[in-house]
């Protein structure tokens, strides 16, 4: 029997291109995100030093710019250019304002805010996200064969790509219903109106933009790919290495179902080493469910901190609604 394609019911993005993170400390970002394994390059902007982020791909994945707080500040996305004016309409009809400047100074397509005042924009641009999922398999030795290397053998863990992002917000169903109506992103699962995720349907992990609820907007983290499991703890590490040893995992989510380690960046937010997760063939429909609060995080791995469910954008750093069950 074969199996259900999706009718598309408008156009969507399919990719993002790359966010732009607002930080009280280039210097500390700078070090952070250097020991995750990612490629920086500093600029200057008028005597202001700024970051650009690479993976292993080359694609400039991030903006890391000077501020007195951590912020997101904007989150761009790529769309095919017969979809573009579509989009335009689509962010208008759902009640968004098209905004004449922008502080990255870029004319490309459109700009705009999103209920929760997240700027955000839509563009012309490469596929950045996959369009098929690549194999990841942990081999195990054959007899008489060691299975693993020594310590001092290891390589430098460099994320091959941004799978996605997670960002806090007071609404999530408010939150998920523009971003489908607006961007055309498809729900992949839910936990009640606690943590959504959601994918694009030309070929998309099982999650490109998920919202958690808060308080407030925040940003909570950014996942990057990795090969295997093998590398998601090498990576957890090599953090812990550098001084960097606080976050969450190692473990393995059930929603999505990659293996995640969550390293706490300096202002309270996480950047995500991630392998495996489940894949969303172009055209396919995912089998999208509301799943009890217990499955919302984890399969399995250690509790949950404290610091994970909290959102440091909010006037008293006050936890999120994530479930720590």
């Amino acid at each position: 029997m074969a199996e259900p394609v999706v009718v598309s019911c408008g156009a969507s993005v399919h990719s993002i291109d790359h966010f732009a993170l607002n930080v009280p400390s280039v210097d500390d970002a700078e070090r952070f995100f250097r020991a995750f394994g990612l490629d920086l390059t500093v600029t200057d902007n008028a005597g202001a030093r700024e970051l650009d982020i690479r993976a292993a791909d080359g694609h400039r994945w991030a903006r890391i710019l000077p501020s007195s707080t951590k912020s997101l500040a904007w989150l761009s996305f790529n769309c095919f250019e017969e979809d573009l004016d579509a989009l335009r309409n689509q962010v208008q009809a759902a009640g968004a304002v098209l905004t004449e400047g922008n502080p990255a100074h870029d004319p490309a397509g459109f700009w705009f805010r999103d209920p929760d005042g997240n700027l955000l924009q839509i563009k012309t641009g490469p596929k950045t996200s996959p369009s098929a999922k690549t194999p990841c398999i942990v081999a195990g030795s054959a007899a008489d064969d060691r299975g693993s290397h020594t310590r001092s053998e290891s390589k430098p863990v460099r994320p091959r790509r941004l799978s996605h992002v997670l960002l806090f917000t007071p609404d999530v169903l408010r939150a998920l219903d523009f971003y489908s109506k607006a961007l055309g992103l498809r729900l992949s699962d839910k936990s009640l109106d606690i943590i959504a995720f959601t994918h694009a349907p030309h070929g998309s992990d099982h999650h490109l933009v998920a919202f958690a609820k808060s308080t407030a907007r925040g940003w909570h983290h950014a996942a990057w790919d990795v090969e295997d499991v093998n590398q998601v703890g090498e990576g957890a590490a090599q953090m812990a290495a550098a001084g960097y040893d606080k976050g969450w995992g190692t473990g393995r989510h059930v929603l999505g179902s990659n293996y995640f380690h969550y390293v706490e960046d300096p202002w309270g937010s996480f950047c995500e080493y991630s392998a495996d997760i489940d894949f969303v063939s172009p055209g396919k429909l995912w089998p999208a469910g509301d799943f009890p609060p217990e499955d919302s995080l984890y399969l399995w791995g250690p509790a949950v901190p404290d610091n994970f469910i909290r959102n440091t954008e909010t006037p008293t750093g006050a936890a999120g609604v994530i479930p720590e069950g």
